[in-house]
């Protein structure tokens, strides 16, 4: 998963979801933000970020903002990223829980959700929906961020599918290195949590891998130890 034209900027503050300014090359731009999360342990104002140059003379952005140095790690906050390194690395069959699928596909209906990933291997089919992670606590990395409604509606779809014959998993891709462990963010959204642990329980696969993240890609890299049960 590669960018093209990354140039380095400052972040100075994000006035919406969508937009942030950014100082680049002693200028402030008004800048594209590829993810509506939250972010706000990452945007601070000060730290240095990566950018990607738009080639469509048409946007209104000319730049979009991808990643984040964190001390001297980059962590990636482009929100379609996960799905794209998902997508290579199942197809490769890098991802040690599901092995290598005959076929793959993107974006596939079924129910009232669409998943991200569907696979068929060995005259099996089977879902993947894939979380992007950003968030990262003393080593940890949780999800979600912000509360998120969809997300648990995708959690339940998994459920639903996998009692229908489907294989199953849930992808926490973390876009990040040098994570040791995965838990759902109960403070934040003890909804998701609570469905998280019930497709745990019900044979959905529960997955994290973090990845490498270089200046101008991001590959999933290694698996990530789950925790779904919360601390006492």
């Amino acid at each position: 998963m590669r960018y093209n034209n990354i140039t380095e900027g400052i972040f100075i503050k994000r006035p919406n979801r969508f937009i942030a300014e950014v100082e680049i090359d002693g200028s402030i731009e008004r800048v594209h933000v590829k993810n509506t999360g939250r972010l706000r342990e990452l945007l601070k104002e000060g730290t240095p970020v990566l950018l990607e140059e738009s080639d469509k003379p048409e946007r209104k952005t000319r730049y979009s903002l991808i990643a984040v140095y964190k001390g001297s790690e980059i962590v990636n906050i482009d929100s379609q990223a996960p799905n794209k390194a998902a997508y290579e690395a199942l197809k490769a069959g890098k991802i040690a829980e599901i092995g290598k699928p005959d076929a793959v596909k993107s974006e596939v209906t079924y129910g009232g959700s669409r998943f991200d990933l569907y696979y068929e291997k060995d005259g099996k089919k089977g879902f993947a929906e894939v979380k992007g992670v950003t968030l990262d606590v003393g080593g940890t990395a949780r999800f979600p961020d912000a509360p998120t409604e969809r997300g648990t509606k995708h959690v339940r779809e998994l459920i639903k599918a996998k009692a229908e014959g489907y294989e199953c998993s849930i992808l926490f891709v973390i876009q990040m290195n040098n994570i040791s462990l995965f838990e759902p963010n109960y403070d934040t959204d003890p909804k998701f949590a609570e469905a998280l642990a019930e497709a745990a329980q019900n044979g959905v696969n529960v997955l994290a891998y973090d990845c490498v993240v270089d200046r101008d890609s991001m590959v999933l890299d290694g698996r990530v130890a789950v925790k779904i049960a919360e601390t006492e």
